[in-house]
């Protein structure tokens, strides 16, 4: 049993993963820092993040009351997110991306192979072999 849980632990995606975990942690911290100090600031220039939560329709109750449906804490969600998701593309996935290209052009990546035959192409090659050969 303990041998299996060593496998279990030593093999390479398991602590990949853990260290993905360990740094998704870390690097959560410095995207909420871009957006709270670059993007929200920008974000409250058009729209003033105070009155988000009592935006929204306002439907009466059955005991006179009105109920406001906060759809401003929808909309400030939504733009928080799309903020991170342009952070994390813009300033973290397209430099890498820029870099793996670099890395991979000073290694001189070996050139395409051609694509392999499908089954049916090996199979008319075949037949169109054995068709000669028979000819012969």
């Amino acid at each position: 049993m303990l041998k299996g849980f060593k496998e279990f632990i030593l093999r390479g995606n398991v602590i990949d993963l853990a260290v993905a975990v360990v740094i998704g942690g870390a690097f959560t911290t410095i995207v909420n820092a871009v957006v709270a100090s670059i993007i929200n600031p920008l974000v409250a220039v058009f729209f003033k993040a105070d009155a988000a939560g009592s935006f929204g329709p306002q439907i009466p109750t059955l005991y006179g009351d009105t109920v406001t449906f906060p759809i401003g804490d929808l909309i400030s969600a939504i733009i928080s997110f799309l903020a991170v998701a342009l952070v994390v593309y813009f300033v973290f996935v397209v430099p890498m991306n820029h870099y793996k290209a670099r890395v991979a052009a000073k290694k001189g990546t070996p050139a395409e192979e051609p694509a392999a035959a499908t089954e049916a192409e090996l199979l008319l090659e075949i037949r169109d072999l054995l068709a000669k050969n028979q000819r012969s």
